[in-house]
């Protein structure tokens, strides 16, 4: 082992070793799934105690590098194949590295207990709150300026990089437009498309999908939903200009739309004035080992709306949501709708960007993806 503690130097001892161990993890000098030293082991190698080992090993656990096994020991459970890409970049001292990242806090607060949040994802609340207090005191008077309409370009900056590394979207950083909850969203699309296009979307679907499009008057038609997406016949047979869809997991049916049934959504979409809007919610939480596929990504024509929010995999209480549309529609949104100033709060577009650029909330995804394989074993 090759562990130096300084112990003249002002980070803890225990910091210096999870950071080093961290980075031989991302490096995968400690390959997936191999056995990390004991503590006692390693408490010999570098000169301290396995208490302060015990420390380094826990916080290591807190952001899912490693598992307990009992009896065992200490194994590695992150992989950077595992849905998304490592972001962690370990010789730069950007705002995107995870030597920025002070677990302290976490650690003094790793014995209190607290109260799942309200969404399924079970966010860490600690997390959250250090990520909040970390950008108030970086960011101070900035959080009182107006947001650009579209957002604030380093949120749509760090989706832009988010959505290609783990999504395989390409998209620049004026296709992608902030609002608050995807109903604000599916608004924005009504006016954008324009509201004498025939609309369809799944039958059943997210009940507030019909709300909000009939509350824009346009004229709506229900496609009844087979076992892998919208049924065929239905589909050829749609008046329909627009067809809304949630391809990963439909609400309230579960059904999720099958590679080939994508595939027909696409052919079906060839044809000129016509768009998807695929909505992607809730995706990130595939069991799948390899990333799922979006339309948006695949189109040749460039007439899919790719959109998603942050209430499913954060907490419904933040309500934030984004879209990324076509190159070629940037011109009418800004002529249409650019004169709309951003509904998201400038604080909330900051700390969402710092759990992007850290790589807190891609750590946190795959917490629960390994969560829900080991839930099916």
């Amino acid at each position: 082992m090759k562990y130096t503690i300084h112990t003249n130097a002002t980070t803890p001892a225990y910091l210096q070793l999870y950071r080093q161990l961290r980075d031989d993890i991302v490096q995968e000098i400690y390959p997936y799934n191999t056995k990390l030293p004991s503590k006692r082991l390693m408490a010999d190698e570098t000169g301290l105690s396995v208490v302060t080992v015990e420390h380094a090993y826990a916080l290591l656990c807190e952001e899912g590098y490693i598992e307990p096994k009992e009896r065992s020991g200490y194994f590695v459970s992150f992989r950077s194949t595992d849905g998304f890409a490592s972001s962690v970049n370990v010789h730069s001292g950007s705002k995107s590295t995870l030597t920025k990242f002070d677990p302290v806090r976490v650690a003094l607060s790793s014995n209190s207990e607290v109260q799942p949040t309200s969404s399924s994802s079970d966010f860490s609340y600690l997390l959250l709150a250090k990520t909040m207090r970390r950008v108030m005191n970086d960011y101070g008077e900035a959080l009182l300026e107006k947001s650009p309409n579209q957002g604030c370009l380093p949120l749509r900056e760090a989706i832009r990089q988010y959505l290609l590394r783990s999504r395989g979207i390409c998209a620049d950083i004026d296709q992608i437009i902030i609002g608050s909850g995807a109903e604000y969203l599916y608004g924005l699309i009504a006016s954008l498309l324009g509201r004498e296009r025939v609309y369809a979307i799944e039958s059943p679907s997210y009940h507030k999908i019909q709300q909000v499009y009939r509350d824009c008057h346009v004229s709506l038609e229900m496609l009844p939903l087979g076992k892998d997406g919208i049924e065929s016949v239905a589909l050829q047979q749609t008046k329909a200009e627009v067809l809304h869809i949630t391809p990963y997991r439909s609400f309230p049916s579960g059904v999720t739309a099958s590679a080939s049934k994508r595939h027909e959504y696409l052919r079906w979409a060839d044809k000129e004035e016509r768009y998807i809007v695929e909505d992607d919610f809730e995706s990130e939480f595939s069991v799948s080992k390899k990333t799922e596929e979006t339309l948006f990504s695949h189109t040749k024509k460039e007439n899919v709306i790719y959109m998603n929010t942050f209430s499913k995999t954060i907490s419904p209480a933040l309500r934030v949501a984004y879209m990324v549309i076509p190159k070629h529609l940037i011109a009418a949104f800004n002529e249409k709708l650019g004169f709309y100033s951003c509904t998201v709060p400038t604080f909330e577009q900051y700390v969402l960007t710092e759990l992007l650029i850290s790589g807190d909330f891609e750590r946190h995804i795959n917490r629960v993806r390994r969560q829900k394989r080991k839930s099916l074993l």
